[in-house]
C-alpha cells in the first residue's frame, strides 16, 4: 500500500490531469521557481504568500496551485496633480539708437573708411573747392579752424546726432544757421591736412561711429 505525503499527491495528480485551470489570484508553481521569485512577481511578500497558503517554511513544488491574491506587480501609477506651467518671460529687447539717413557729403572716392581708433570718420578725396552739402537736416553749430581739423563744420541734426565736415577750403555758413540736407555747406580744402581731401564725422551721443551703413 503507497501512502502519498500532500506535495506528492498535488504532483502526481498535475502529472495525470495536465493542467489545472488558476482561480484568480492563483499561481502555479514552474520549474526554477522559487518562494521569492513569485512574491516579487505578484507583488506580495514571502510572508504574505506564506500565511495565504498556511506553509510552515519556503518549500514549494512544482505544479504546486498557491493562493497569492490580487496581483500586485505592476500597479497603477498614482495620477499626479498637474502643474501649471509658467510661461517664458519674454526675452527683453535692448534699446536701439534711433536711426539717421544720410546723404553723401560729397560724391568723391572714400580715400579711407572708419575704424574707430587712428579714423573716427571716412575721408573723401575731391578736388579743391569741391562743394560739401550737409547730409541731413540741422542747425550749425560750429564754424571755425581747429588744430588737426583745420577749418571745420558741425551740425546739430538732433539731440542724439551730429555730423563733422573738416578741413574745408571755405565755409559757407555761419554759427546758428539752419541747414537743409543736401545744402552746400562748404568748400573741400586741405586746411589741416596735406591734401585735399574732406573729413567727415557721424557722433551719436558725442561718441564717433562708422557714418557708412547711414549713408546711401
Amino acid at each position: 500500500m503507497l501512502i502519498y505525503t500532500r506535495p506528492l499527491f498535488f504532483a502526481l495528480l498535475l502529472s495525470a490531469c495536465g493542467t489545472v485551470p488558476l482561480g484568480e489570484g492563483q499561481y502555479q508553481v514552474k520549474a526554477g521557481d522559487t518562494l521569492y521569485s513569485i512574491a516579487r512577481s505578484t507583488g506580495r511578500s514571502v510572508g504574505e504568500i506564506q500565511r495565504l497558503n498556511q506553509l510552515s517554511d519556503n518549500t514549494i513544488q512544482i505544479g504546486q496551485i498557491l493562493n497569492v491574491g490580487p496581483s500586485r506587480a505592476n500597479p497603477a501609477p498614482a495620477t499626479r496633480p498637474k502643474v501649471p506651467v509658467a510661461s517664458p518671460p519674454a526675452p527683453v529687447s535692448k534699446p536701439k539708437a534711433p536711426a539717421i539717413e544720410l546723404v553723401w557729403p560729397n560724391k568723391g572716392p572714400v580715400l579711407q573708411g572708419f575704424n574707430g581708433k587712428s579714423n573716427k570718420g571716412i575721408n573723401i578725396g575731391g578736388a579743391a573747392g569741391a562743394p560739401i552739402y550737409a547730409a541731413a537736416s540741422g542747425k550749425v553749430i560750429y564754424a571755425n579752424t581747429v588744430r588737426g581739423y583745420g577749418k571745420l563744420l558741425i551740425i546739430k541734426h538732433d539731440k542724439d546726432y551730429l555730423t563733422a565736415y573738416a578741413h574745408n577750403q571755405h565755409i559757407l555758413v555761419k554759427e546758428g544757421d539752419s541747414v537743409k540736407q543736401g545744402q552746400n555747406v562748404a568748400g573741400m580744402g586741405n586746411t589741416g591736412s596735406d591734401k585735399v581731401m574732406l573729413h567727415f564725422e557721424l557722433r551719436f551721443k558725442g561718441a564717433a561711429i562708422n557714418p557708412s551703413p547711414y549713408l546711401p
